[in-house]
């Protein structure tokens, strides 16, 4: 009975904490004035850059992402794109050398056909040819579904004229968002992680988040921190904290905003949660530690980034949790302590902030108004149908991760995205 409570307080706590995390953020981002840094730079010294994009299996897509990158508003001399064709066996190679035979100057391809898969080991390897070969300053990392913007170049690269950046991260805005259910639930999702989540943290000089596309590495610090590591599921976050600890400022640009496509039917957003939850887990594993006790890290950072590695945690503590609650009223005979009640308010309450992917429902709600997309909130109780999914597939990849990879010595795989969209349909 006493251990029952024991487990209930303990993630009660964790769990209001995480809450009175997103409540800063929400009251942040609503009244105090935000950071909007390189916002109004149209012309300078423009950095050499490298766009490299993570392609495998991706011929539905990968023609609109190069045919956006080519009418970039640029310095051609100064822009190099490299497709990463890693180990396709569709017709993505075909597509991407027809764009380099027209574009011989601009585009240059880069096919793996062997080798560890993932998009660490692509990135390892592109990146070492563009630093070998001396062919840019800056690398800028797309996804294959991903539609960037005339100016989204120059709006992801000017930060890096300040010496202290590392990286940059841009927004994610969904573009299929008028298929269905999920998409729109998505959107929210999205909205409040971007608009609301990563801006305050930015403003309040917490840990941005590098998200691993539509974002820019400065390779001098890319190699400070010794490159990318291909053993890494979530090589984003992996990097995110090795810059962290080396002392590298980190910047969001809630402005260079950048469309993608998002799961269209339950089992695919599944299988996606649970690799960032995998792969977020393993990151956690490996910098938490050392993230507590040294590094160049100010103490709001600190804080924010032991909280932020914890995040994917916090499903399956709310079900061990649950399960405790269960045992104490069992054990608990007929009356209901008034402790217990007020503990399992607390956990309820505190619960619907800080699962999933920064789907806390009030930050939400003040992305929405910010937005200025106030129709959407008709959309707020399907949410707790992400929620239990969410809480359902994070779960169930902290037991893979933790407990049954472990057992069955069974190699972290890379679980790629189903796309819908076909090229010359963008929007």
């Amino acid at each position: 009975m006493n251990g029952a409570y024991s487990v209930l307080a303990i993630v009660a706590c964790l769990l209001a904490i995480y809450a009175a995390r997103h409540y800063l953020f929400t009251l942040h981002r609503m009244f105090a004035r935000q950071r909007s840094l390189y916002a109004g730079i149209v012309s300078a010294p423009w950095p050499r850059l490298a766009v490299l994009v993570a392609a495998h299996n991706e011929e539905a897509v990968i023609a609109d992402c190069i045919s956006r990158l080519l009418t970039a508003d640029y310095p051609s001399d100064r822009l190099l794109i490299i497709p990463m064709n890693d180990r396709s066996t569709d017709g993505t190679r075909a597509i991407i050398d027809r764009y380099a035979d027209s574009h011989p100057a601009l585009l240059r391809p880069f096919h793996r056909v062997g080798g560890t898969p993932g998009k660490a080991a692509a990135l390892k390897e592109a990146t070492a040819i563009v630093v070998r070969e001396k062919l840019a300053d800056v690398i800028v990392v797309f996804d294959a579904d991903y539609l960037p913007g005339p100016q989204l170049l120059k709006q992801l690269a000017v930060p890096f004229l300040d010496p202290e950046v590392g990286a940059v991260m841009g927004r994610v805005v969904p573009q299929n968002t008028g298929v269905n259910l999920l998409t729109r639930l998505l959107d929210l999702e999205r909205s409040a992680g971007y608009q609301v989540d990563q801006q305050a943290r930015f403003s309040l000089g917490a840990v941005a988040q590098y998200g691993g596309t539509v974002g820019g590495v400065r390779l001098s610090a890319l190699a400070q921190v010794g490159g990318w590591h291909e053993n890494m599921l979530a090589e984003d976050t992996d990097l995110t904290y090795r810059l962290l600890l080396r002392g590298w400022r980190m910047a969001y640009l809630a402005h260079a905003e950048c469309h993608e496509e998002v799961p269209q039917n339950w089992s695919v957003r599944f299988r996606q949660i649970g690799r960032w939850a995998k792969g977020h887990n393993q990151a956690m594993t490996k910098h938490a530690l050392g993230l507590t006790v040294r590094g160049p890290v100010g103490w709001v950072a600190r804080l924010d980034g032991l909280a932020l590695l914890g995040v994917y945690a916090m499903a399956p503590m709310l079900l061990i949790s649950w399960v405790a609650a269960v045992v104490a009223l069992l054990m608990g005979g007929d009356a209901i302590p008034a402790s217990l009640t007020a503990l399992l308010a607390l956990t309820m309450v505190a619960a619907c902030g800080c699962l999933g992917n920064f789907a806390a429902f009030f930050e939400v709600a003040a992305a929405v108004h910010l937005d200025g997309h106030h129709a959407r909130l008709r959309l707020m109780p399907w949410l707790l149908v992400g929620f239990v999914v969410s809480l359902v597939a994070v779960s169930k990849a902290a037991w893979d991760g933790w407990v049954v990879d472990k057992l069955m010595h069974r190699p972290l795989i890379w679980d790629k995205t189903v796309r819908y969209r076909r090229s010359g349909r963008e929007l």
